[in-house]
């Protein structure tokens, strides 16, 4: 996410870092540097053009110690406008005063509508809701059962209506929530492959219909600017309250995300980070900004992590640690603890500093994959007693999980090394842990 953008910027950074003194000239070759970067990022031309007048305005006019480098200087410039051009702050879901509350969500075919109905009903059944998810989207071929698979599978339920008319199947839905205390609705409509007269026709007729408390624009993060052209249109025929960016895990340049709010006005609400019907996040500029400058989100590390971390797991792990009792059982525990927090690509993303260092790194997703098949591929004993895996044991391993017994040697390897790690840390207390993650 954001990768081409980030380093880009970087580099920017890097290049003034060898400068010892600001000066009006330096810092108008980095911008003239960091704009390239946002116009290549297909950052909208007016947006980009806006946020360099702000920061060099306020680079130019500062009071400026002598301490701080123009590197310094024009990085948390960079950010704190970066924050403003993003939203400033977290802008969360409203909520009806008369339930029950109607999302509507609107958006091009393709851009994952369908997927996100479902990951924001799912996301509103963890925090105590009872959602109910809408099959509204007559158009598209078997859109109505794509919907009905994903709501099963996060056991949200769906309404389908019989009727050919998406504003009677709305106006049924309202009624089934009402009756059976469901609360919020969020309403999958209709898309086309492009912005008709047509198409916002039936919107506006369906949200006359529905009143929804919010309307969601959903945008597919890896079009640029036509996600920003398709914003505008949709906002000045529907006024949406916001945006939602999807496949924001992908090939992604960024240009939507830095464009939209500015094009629309409207906050951005969330982003999808991944296929998996849990990959969805609440909008957080800083934290954005943060990932967009290759400082981390550290913050949104600990939440996936405490989120994800079964509390219980994690103290019978600590116990095993300090008796060095830890066996590929527990191996395999800790590594679907990570997989339930994303991609690892975008979990290292996540650490400050990581995302420059892991760019011309290809990180091999299927490698936990392997490793859970061949510790599936082990008998209990092997699993408690690594040590007696011998050659012929090895071989038969690697047979089951469809892998080679190099793939069982680095597993092996990998395991040790962490009991090596695990040994130093109770040996040498708090202080030797720090050594350990520090070296």
């Amino acid at each position: 996410m954001f990768d081409d953008l980030t380093g880009r910027l970087n580099q920017v950074f890097r290049n003034l870092r060898g400068v010892g003194k600001i000066t009006e000239s330096n810092i108008r070759d980095g911008l003239r540097d960091v704009r390239r970067a946002l116009l290549e990022a297909d950052v909208n031309l007016d947006v980009a053009r806006d946020f360099l007048t702000e920061v060099e305005k306020k680079a130019l006019g500062q009071e400026v110690m002598k301490s701080v480098q123009p590197a310094q200087l024009l990085i948390k410039i960079v950010y704190d406008e970066l924050v403003t051009l993003l939203g400033g702050q977290e802008s969360r879901l409203m909520t009806s005063k008369r339930p029950p509350t109607v999302y509507m969500i609107v958006g091009l075919q393709g851009s994952g509508k369908t997927t996100f109905c479902a990951k924001l009903g799912r996301m509103l059944k963890t925090k105590g809701k009872r959602p109910l998810l809408v099959a509204a989207d007559l158009q598209r071929p078997a859109a109505q059962e794509q919907l009905q698979v994903l709501g099963d599978s996060v056991s949200v339920p769906v309404f389908r209506g019989e009727t050919k008319d998406p504003v009677v199947v709305c106006e049924e839905a309202q009624k089934r929530a009402r009756k059976l205390s469901l609360d919020p609705i969020i309403l999958d409509t209709a898309g086309r492959l492009h912005v008709d007269d047509e198409l916002m026709r039936e919107l506006e007729r369906v949200r006359a219909k529905t009143e929804p408390t919010e309307i969601l624009f959903v945008a597919d993060g890896m079009t640029g600017q036509d996600a920003v052209n398709s914003a505008r249109a949709f906002h000045d025929r529907l006024a949406f309250t916001g945006s939602v960016l999807t496949k924001m895990d992908g090939d992604t340049r960024g240009g939507a995300a830095l464009s939209i709010r500015s094009v629309t006005g409207e906050p951005l609400k969330f982003m999808s980070i991944g296929e998996k019907l849990e990959a969805l996040e609440p909008f957080h500029p800083d934290r954005v900004a943060g990932r967009i400058l290759g400082q981390g989100d550290i913050v949104t590390l600990v939440e996936k992590a405490q989120a994800t971390i079964d509390e219980q797991k994690a103290a019978e792990l600590e116990a095993k640690i300090r008796k060095a009792d830890f066996t590929l059982t527990d191996f395999l525990d800790q590594l679907r603890q990570i997989r339930k927090m994303g991609s690892l690509t975008d979990i290292l993303g996540m650490v400050p500093g990581m995302s420059q260092k892991m760019k011309n790194v290809k990180v091999d997703e299927k490698a936990l994959t392997h490793t859970e098949a061949l510790i599936l591929s082990m008998t209990p004993d092997e699993r408690e007693r690594p040590k007696i895996l011998n050659a012929s044991r090895r071989r038969r391993i690697a047979r089951g999980a469809g892998l080679t017994v190099q793939h069982v040697n680095r597993t092996i390897q990998q395991y040790e090394q962490m009991l090596t790690m695990m040994k130093k840390m109770r040996k040498g207390g708090p202080g030797q842990l720090r050594r350990v993650l520090g070296g």
